[in-house]
């Protein structure tokens, strides 16, 4: 068995876009096989499992990531995972990772796939409300799709938006008000939030959301009258309604599950597509399993490894 350490630090975002588009495909047209996410709440965040299985890459696998917000007093990650990889005809491990930096590039590049298919436009403004890791590799991953030409940026900490502006020397970022951060062509929201900080008010027609920061029953980043307005598309429905940005408006009866127009792997197949230009479309994203597996199988083929041994007897 292999462990990869860092693997996040030799694979192209490109690279990680394209097996994460490879695996929303594999989910719109129904031939993986994904569990939902399991919770197990801790003292001060919780750890999740995500088992999954994708024929088409010849590979099984479970990531266990833990979220604990208050990490950073500590210096550490708010997020860390661990990804394991089966050999599927036989059950062997195969591959360990220290998946911590490869949850937060598969995270961006789910963002990225879903704003070459779902935003109406090709260049424009990009939002970001949140300017942690996830933000930056939000930033980092949607560059790749959108001809950005200039960055908005609001954070709860002026230092975090700060280090985010001075990673990126090249782009034209001004960190602003949530409103004005907001009033952008694409919106990345990637905050840990239990209120809403996007207003429906704030977001013109025709703009693309990312919704990435509710991941857990609770959370929620955009006002409930914003979902009501828009398209919404999730990455797997039965996960979003217990977890994703749809999840607090949907077990108030604000929202119906009905009110999700349906899969972003659905969108990439041609099942369904948004209804017209002017429509303000979200992407409901909670980390799905598959997009891990994906990610981890890429990373396979770059990197160093350790050579670890396994019992076989």
């Amino acid at each position: 068995m292999r462990y990869y350490p860092a693997p996040e630090s030799s694979i192209q975002m490109s690279d990680v876009i394209n097996a994460v588009k490879m695996a929303f495909l594999d989910h719109g047209n129904g031939i993986c096989t994904m569990p939902p996410k399991s919770y197990v709440p801790l003292p001060g965040g919780d750890f999740r499992t995500m088992p999954s299985y994708l024929p088409s890459l010849k590979t099984a696998g479970v990531k266990v990531v833990n979220v604990h917000p208050n990490n950073r007093a500590q210096g550490l990650p708010t997020v860390m995972g661990t990804i394991i990889l089966l050999d599927p005809p036989t059950g062997r491990p195969v591959a360990i990772f220290n998946a911590t930096g490869l949850t937060n590039l598969r995270t961006g590049a789910a963002a990225a796939v879903a704003t070459s298919t779902l935003a109406p436009m090709k260049q424009g403004t990009l939002g970001m409300i949140g300017a942690g890791q996830q933000a930056r590799s939000g930033l980092l991953a949607i560059k790749e799709v959108l001809e950005i030409e200039s960055v908005r940026v609001w954070s709860r900490s002026l230092k975090t938006a700060e280090h985010l502006v001075a990673e990126f020397p090249t782009l034209d970022i001004t960190i602003t008000s949530p409103k004005h951060t907001a009033d952008s062509d694409v919106l990345l929201t990637t905050t840990p939030s239990v209120k809403p900080v996007v207003m429906n008010d704030w977001i013109s027609d025709g703009t693309h959301i990312n919704a990435i920061g509710a991941d857990a029953p609770g959370k929620q980043e955009l006002e409930s009258t914003l979902l009501r307005r828009a398209e919404i598309f999730v990455d797997d429905i039965e996960q979003a309604i217990h977890s994703g940005e749809v999840n607090v408006p949907i077990s108030s009866g604000f929202i119906s599950p009905d009110s999700i127009r349906g899969t972003l792997g659905e969108v990439l197949v041609g099942k369904i597509q948004r209804s017209s230009r002017e429509t303000v479309t979200i992407f409901d994203s909670t980390g799905i399993a598959i997009t891990d597996l994906a990610v981890a199988s890429e990373a396979v083929k770059h990197g160093n490894y350790i050579d670890l041994p396994f019992p076989t007897g």
